[in-house]
């Protein structure tokens, strides 16, 4: 009845669903079409005669038959089934469920197949729920793993039924019906047919295998996040983009998806602090992470600034809102840029200025040259910036600050990529002294960046204007941490020199990893001192065809910059440092493109 659709399913059944704006059993009969199949025959219930009408007799070439469950609300799939048991016995069979939404090439799998009864199964991922199966080396199913029986320490070995599956005639007659009618008998109709399927692998001859599936494209829609990440993974060309990139993160659920949008340190969250975390997942899970007071004192100790001076922030872009709207007058920015902070804004209050060189590389002194011409109230510097990697040392941000300080603008650092510079432990402004120094200045920190967390939601906010901070404490809520972020900075100073050693790695395979890019033709690979590289791409490829390719061929998915205020219609995309084995793939697969 598909009841978790909500308005999607209110006065439809579930097959009737669209996806992208086509229902899920026009796409399945339209697949089914290319079989040669000699008729297809519909188990329908709730809103039954809305599809039958719908469809009629015949579908895409395809005479269609329908049974009829009259109890579809008393029963569980087992029974219809059973009501479909004549015809499943007069043919071999292909079994569908009507949720799911699959490349065409699944049904190819099976009846490629010389084996006569298969089931198609994927290897368990998080997104995966319902009926798992254990599997050896010759593909027999040794188990059906029921949802009452499913262990999360066995998951490296359970695979998820993916719902489709191939049965020779004998096998129904012999097996598979009359195990179905004896259930039925001693258990009853609410119940599931792979339970049956279950009991037949018990037997010393099953006649039944799994095909494991591999990088083929397939999801199980019970509910309105099935749909959202089925519209993403089924889209049309025109749209693939925008439906992945308006996720901002979340790709936990393409699992087989490599994120090069991703901008994390991925050596720093080893598994000493990851275990300690896990040690105290379920004491952070059940209690109520501390207020305010408290972890301003651990955001303090952590990043040694004084608490009269420090905001810890649900992530960065909490306290990239509550600044930009407590900030008056105008805001100087350099664009390309992170557009979170003149998003915050009134486009009538930003002062921009743009490089005029190829690499989008600027100076102090160029930001003092212009903002002196042009002034602004407030002068922002990403430092290094996002998306260019354009970096200004320490002793020139000094200088920039204090030139704000005698010219009455507020300067507003972001060193959230400073962790990835060279030389990086003495990049940082984060210092009392210089804090005092500087009274009017703001420095902002994203901890998820260089620290590898960003699924915690931590972010930093300092100010020697006390007036400012305490504004801003007021601005969020008394509760804006949850006790994960808490607990990372309860116990991150144990783990420092794990930070040091990180940064160095990272900055080693970042530098490598750039002189492998500039090998590749069709990019221009701009230089960098943060975790990203800024690259314009070459014609006769153009970034969003080379992104959309990327993420189609090679399931990689790649930033697409040329839509930016700044770049003036030209092409550029940002790509992200990841794991050196990360960026070998992605590697691999820019040589492919570039013969």
């Amino acid at each position: 009845m598909g009841k978790r659709l909500g308005e999607y399913t209110k006065n439809n059944t579930k097959c009737m669903v669209p996806v992208n704006g086509k229902p899920l059993i026009d796409r399945t009969l339209g697949q089914l079409s290319k079989l040669g199949l000699s008729r297809v025959v519909i188990v329908v219930g709730y809103e039954g005669k809305k599809l039958m009408d719908y469809l009629g007799t015949e579908r895409a070439g395809l005479k269609i038959e329908y049974v009829n469950n009259p109890i579809y609300d008393k029963t569980n799939n087992i029974y219809s089934l059973a009501l479909a048991k004549t015809q499943l016995q007069e043919d071999d069979t292909l079994l569908i469920e009507s949720d799911l939404i699959f490349e065409d090439g699944m049904f190819n799998l099976l009846l490629d197949n010389p084996f006569p009864n298969l089931a198609l199964v994927a290897k368990y991922e998080t997104w995966m729920d319902g009926t798992m199966v254990k599997i050896d080396r010759e593909n027999n199913i040794v188990n059906f793993v029921t949802k009452a029986a499913f262990n999360y320490d066995e998951i490296g070995s359970y695979y998820k039924t993916v719902n489709i599956y191939k049965f020779s005639k004998e096998f129904s007659r012999t097996k598979y019906v009359p195990f179905l009618d004896a259930y039925c008998k001693a258990v009853g109709d609410n119940e599931y047919y792979e339970n049956v399927l279950r009991i037949i692998t018990f037997l010393s001859k099953s006649d039944l295998k799994a095909l494991p599936i591999t990088n083929e494209k397939w999801y199980e829609i019970d509910d309105k996040q099935d749909l959202d990440i089925a519209e993403a993974l089924f889209a049309e060309e025109k749209d693939i983009l925008r439906k992945y990139y308006g996720r901002y993160g979340g790709f936990w659920r393409f699992p087989k998806m490599l994120d090069y949008c991703y901008l994390v340190n991925p050596y720093f969250r080893n598994s000493r602090i990851i275990d300690e975390m896990n040690a105290n997942f379920r004491m952070l899970v059940g209690e109520y992470p501390s207020g305010m007071k408290v972890n301003t004192l651990l955001a303090s100790k952590c990043w040694g600034v004084k608490e009269d001076y420090i905001v810890p922030g649900n992530g960065a872009a909490e306290l990239i809102k509550a600044l930009m709207e407590e900030l008056p007058g105008t805001l100087g920015v350099t664009r390309p840029t992170f557009e979170e902070y003149p998003n915050r804004r009134n486009s009538e209050t930003l002062v921009t200025f743009v490089p005029k060189n190829a690499n989008y590389r600027y100076s102090a002194q160029d930001l003092m040259d212009f903002f002196g011409k042009n002034h602004a109230d407030n002068l922002l510097l990403i430092n290094p910036d996002n998306p260019s990697g354009n970096f200004i040392p320490k002793k020139d941000v000094l200088a920039l600050a204090e030139w704000c300080e005698k010219n009455g603008i507020r300067l507003v650092v972001d060193e959230s990529f400073v962790d990835f510079s060279h030389g990086y432990e003495n990049n940082s402004i984060l210092e009392d002294e210089i804090l005092e120094s500087f009274p009017h200045m703001v420095v902002m920190k994203s901890i998820s960046k260089s620290y590898g967390v960003p699924g915690i939601r931590l972010g930093i906010l300092c100010s020697a204007d006390k007036d400012l901070v305490a504004k801003t404490k007021k601005f969020v809520s008394i509760w804006n941490l949850n006790s994960f972020a808490e607990f990372f900075m309860q116990i991150y100073t144990k783990y420092e020199k794990d930070y040091k050693l990180a940064c160095e790695q990272f900055i080693a395979e970042r530098d490598l990893f750039g002189d492998e890019l500039r090998k590749i033709r069709f990019l221009r690979v701009m230089p960098s001192e943060a975790n990203y590289y800024l690259c314009e791409i070459l014609p006769p490829k153009n970034a969003s065809e080379l992104v959309l390719t990327m993420l189609k061929k090679y399931n990689i998915l790649m930033r697409d910059c040329s839509d930016k205020k700044g770049f003036d219609g030209k092409q550029y995309m940002r790509i992200a440092v990841r794991s050196h084995e990360d960026n070998a793939r992605l590697l691999e697969a820019f040589k492919r493109l570039d013969k």
